[in-house]
């Protein structure tokens, strides 16, 4: 049975995200679940052990009893076994924002990846907020370069455009434009989606909305909304 993916618009910890992540810890199993926090994305600005310390603070907060920052940094703790194992175990991967093109890139192809993988084939929720969210799709636009870059999947025909309520909002003209088929959403601050619906729709969580676009249209859905990333069905 595949797993639950949650995915978050940035300026996570706090506010009203809450809300949806105590509902993903209780898909984990419980505030007795094993998380795991990957602070990779912050690693290019020497930022991960902060960051990956604010998740484990944050989750605590919540109720959480077993939490852990994994030191994810590079190709080479990537392709560590030991942090491979405590992936496979986890039932909760959340990854956090900072350079989404290190994150892929460093995600891509190894021993990490293929832990999560295996931890989400087995139920297992996989969530991230901001780059984090972005490489969970099939697709997402690097900002330093301006180049659409593969994602890790997880989220077929579709691009995660963070914080839309302040600066994401500016790329989705052009991302229409580079990614037609793709489904593109835009997640506000303090905003989650998650896939915990009937036949794993999504739910939004939190203070902000859910913008879909798909080919010039716009749809927007605001917390307690169900939606669909089949675009025939919604848009």
């Amino acid at each position: 049975m595949k797993g639950y993916i949650l995915l978050e618009g940035g300026a996570e910890f706090g506010g009203q995200m809450a809300a949806a992540d105590l509902r993903a810890i209780q898909l984990a199993g419980g505030f007795e679940a094993q998380i795991s926090i990957i602070p990779t994305a912050a690693a290019p600005d020497h930022n991960d052990l902060h960051a990956g310390q604010n998740g484990v603070r944050w989750f605590t907060h919540l109720g959480a009893k077993n939490v852990v920052s994994l030191p994810v940094i590079d190709k080479n703790s990537a392709n560590l076994a030991s942090i491979a194992d405590s992936l496979q175990e986890s039932r909760l991967i959340y990854l956090l924002g900072g350079f989404p093109d290190y994150l892929g890139q460093t995600l891509a192809g190894s021993m990490s990846m293929q832990a999560m993988l295996k931890a989400y084939n087995s139920g297992a929720v996989i969530g991230g907020s901001s780059a984090g969210a972005m490489v969970l799709c099939q697709h997402f636009s690097d900002p330093e370069s301006g180049k659409i870059l593969e994602g890790l999947n997880l989220v077929p025909n579709a691009c995660v455009i963070p914080h839309h309520n302040t600066f994401g909002k500016g790329w989705a003209s052009q991302l229409t434009a580079m990614l037609p088929n793709d489904v593109l959403i835009g997640i506000d601050e303090q905003t989650g989606m998650l896939n915990d619906g009937p036949q794993y729709q999504w739910n939004v969580y939190g203070k902000g909305v859910v913008t879909l676009y798909w080919r010039r249209q716009a749809a927007i859905y605001r917390p307690g909304e169900l939606l669909s990333l089949n675009p025939w069905e919604k848009i």
